[in-house]
């Protein structure tokens, strides 16, 4: 078999997205940072800046973001096929687990081992955003408005908490106030390299 060959592309794609998906727990945002490694690091598919670009698009678009993110890669690497099996490799893990618990969900759930390790699973999926967090910050260039917009976006996230805000309103806010700054620094950004 021809290792630079399209069909072992589409092949690698579905095995490396089939594992982040069967050994990731939490959802979306908890496989950033596999993503990452398997992605950048071990397969160099795409670079940090990409990934960064990938978590952009794939909050502005339906869907989960782990899903929208193998997509896009796959479409990248291999093509229409690519972003199917990519997506299907990432999704049948969790397919398959839901559908044999749904056979016995009741009883599963009552078992005090299963409670307890859903309780440990929720600790290491917040690990896993702060690794996520901790490694795509490196991408981001250090300025004085990357600070204020971190900031701000805590702010944000911890009054929503706080007064339990309607998520859509808030939302609509973050995407203008974002659109407003994106503008702004992009025409910042061109009169500096302008002059």
């Amino acid at each position: 078999m021809k290792k630079d060959g399209k069909f072992f592309q589409i092949l690698i794609l579905f095995l490396t997205f089939l594992k982040i998906g069967a050994f990731t727990f939490g959802g979306g945002y908890a496989m950033i940072p596999i993503i990452q490694k398997e992605v950048v690091e071990k397969r160099r598919w795409a670079t940090n800046a990409d990934i960064l670009e990938i978590l952009a698009i794939s909050e502005s678009t339906p869907g989960p973001i782990s899903v929208n993110a193998a997509t896009y890669i796959g479409f990248r690497v291999a093509g229409f096929w690519g972003s199917l099996f990519a997506t299907l490799g990432l999704a049948l893990p969790s397919f398959v687990i839901i559908f044999v618990i749904s056979f016995f969900y009741k009883t599963f759930m009552t078992w005090r081992i299963v409670q307890a390790a859903f309780k440990g699973l929720s600790i290491g999926v917040i690990i896993l955003l702060c690794m996520a967090v901790i490694k795509l910050k490196k991408s981001i260039p250090n300025s004085f408005l990357s600070v204020i917009l971190f900031v701000i976006t805590f702010v944000g996230m911890m009054l929503i908490n706080l007064f339990s805000w309607k998520i859509p309103s808030v939302t609509l806010i973050f995407i203008g106030f974002g659109l407003l700054v994106g503008i702004v620094t992009t025409a910042i950004t061109r009169k500096e390299k302008k002059k």
